[in-house]
Parts: structure tokens; C-alpha cells; sequence
């Protein structure tokens, strides 16, 4: 079997990859907090029929040598964790992140997950909650007679209660940081899990060891951009093309030696 047609095999699979990818970091354009998707490829192994170095004769050696590839294969992607751009809204409990730094929530089990996203709301309970009913961590309760939330850059939750002239203060939203933001484990609904790759998690007070601070009345857009995906896809969509292109002539090459011999 012609050896061409395993490796445009493998490179039609990698792109098929590399599109999946564009069309998801397309389709959440418009999610508060998502963080685009690049896929991470690399080479397979070689087959070596001389060595570079290797000697020609007794006097001379091989300035290259004589190596075959045998395709690509995807490695993984990486989730690029640069800032979107900011919207203003007129939610109290709205909140970005300016900088480093993750959100705390607390799932149905018990566990901690955490998020870019901060569309928060109020509970039953008067708990700060995210659009899925998560409580933020640590847990901050609002009263009903609440009024004038005030949300600060370092994350001091403040209010007027029981129409007192002087703030209460209610709590401290704290942000969250890892070594390898990288290694986080994507869950969904704008949510990642710790794993061994991304370390432990580092909570701080927001401005303060490289976290960011708060900036309420804002929301964190989606760090996708438009004309990049584009310029991706139009890139991917060629080489998918050339791959199979690749296919057709191995085709016509075996077809033709069947023919002749």
C-alpha cells in the first residue's frame, strides 16, 4: 500500500480536528467568559533509511541522511486564557475579572469548580448564585432589604440594610489562581475542574499575589476573535483539500501500475 495514503490520512483527521475546534470557538462567540480552543499538533515518527551523519564512505559522511515522515497526529488543544474584551451592564451582581484569576462556585457535590463568568445572581436564599444555581465560594448572603449593593475592586461585598445611612458590609468575593491555567479541566456551562496539570488552586484577595480585581457592572466577553477563526478555517479547509487531493493522486499512481504491470 502506497505509504501517502496513511499520512494524508492522518492529516484529513487533523484537520477535520482543527475545524471541530473553530466551529465550537465560533458557536460561543457570544458566551460571557468562554476562552477559545487552539488545537496543539505535531509530527509522527520518522522512518529512518540513513542517518544524518552517518558515513558515505570512509572519508565522508552523509551531511543529511535519508528520513520519511508518516504524518501528523493532533497532541491536544490549549485553551488561550487571554482577557475579552469588557461590557457594561446594570446587573449589581455582575462582575469581570480585570487580570488573572477564576471565580469560585460550588457544585451539587460538594466539589469546587470555577469560572470566568461572572452573570451572578440572587437566590431564595439570598445567596450569590450563577445562572445554574451554583453558590459563589466563599458563600455571601444578601438580605431581602438589601439596597445600594456595592461590589469592590478588592472584592468587599457592601450594602445598605434596613435603610441605614452607613454600608454593611456582607462579605469577600475572592479570586482564584493556578500555576497552569492551561491544565484546567473544561466541564461545560463555563465551568473548569482542578487536575494535576493546572496545581493547586491559590485563593486571594482580588489585586492582591498577581490576582485580579473585581469591576463590577461588567461582564467578561468571549476572547474569540472573529477574523482569526476565519483566516483559520479558510486555512484549515485548504489543507483538507490538499490532503485529499494527495489521496486521489496515490490513487491514480496504484491505478496505473495495476494497469502496466
Amino acid at each position: 500500500m502506497h505509504a501517502s495514503l496513511w499520512i494524508s490520512q492522518t492529516g484529513i483527521t487533523a484537520q477535520n480536528a482543527e475545524l471541530s475546534a473553530i466551529s465550537n470557538n465560533l458557536a460561543n462567540i457570544n458566551t460571557v467568559g468562554f476562552k477559545a480552543d487552539n488545537v496543539v499538533f505535531e509530527d509522527l515518527f520518522y522512518q529512518v533509511q540513513k542517518q544524518p551523519g552517518s558515513d558515505n564512505t570512509a572519508e565522508n559522511q552523509n551531511p543529511t541522511g535519508l528520513q520519511l515522515g508518516t504524518g501528523v497526529r493532533v497532541v491536544g488543544t490549549h485553551k488561550d486564557f487571554s482577557t475579552g474584551s469588557f461590557q457594561t451592564t446594570t446587573n449589581q451582581l455582575d462582575m469581570a475579572i480585570v487580570g488573572q484569576g477564576f471565580f469560585q462556585v460550588q457544585m451539587p457535590d460538594g466539589s469546587n469548580a470555577y469560572t470566568r463568568n461572572g452573570q451572578f445572581q440572587r437566590s431564595a436564599e439570598g445567596e450569590i448564585v450563577t445562572a445554574q444555581g451554583m453558590v459563589l465560594a466563599p458563600g455571601i448572603e444578601i438580605p431581602v432589604e438589601a439596597t445600594n449593593i456595592s461590589i469592590g475592586q478588592d472584592g468587599t461585598v457592601s450594602a445598605s440594610v434596613g435603610g441605614e445611612a452607613e454600608p454593611q458590609v456582607l462579605g469577600q468575593v475572592n479570586v482564584v489562581n493556578f500555576v497552569n491555567p492551561a491544565g484546567l479541566n473544561a466541564l461545560g456551562q463555563n465551568l473548569f475542574a482542578e487536575t494535576a496539570s493546572s496545581g493547586m488552586p491559590i485563593e486571594s484577595v482580588p489585586g492582591e499575589d498577581g490576582a485580579g480585581s473585581i469591576r463590577q457592572y461588567s461582564l467578561e466577553a468571549s476572547n474569540v476573535n472573529m477574523v482569526e477563526e476565519m483566516v483559520s478555517m479558510v486555512t484549515a479547509q485548504r489543507a483538507y483539500e490538499m490532503n485529499t487531493k494527495v489521496l486521489a493522486a496515490a490513487d491514480e499512481m496504484l491505478k496505473y501500475a495495476n494497469q502496466v504491470l
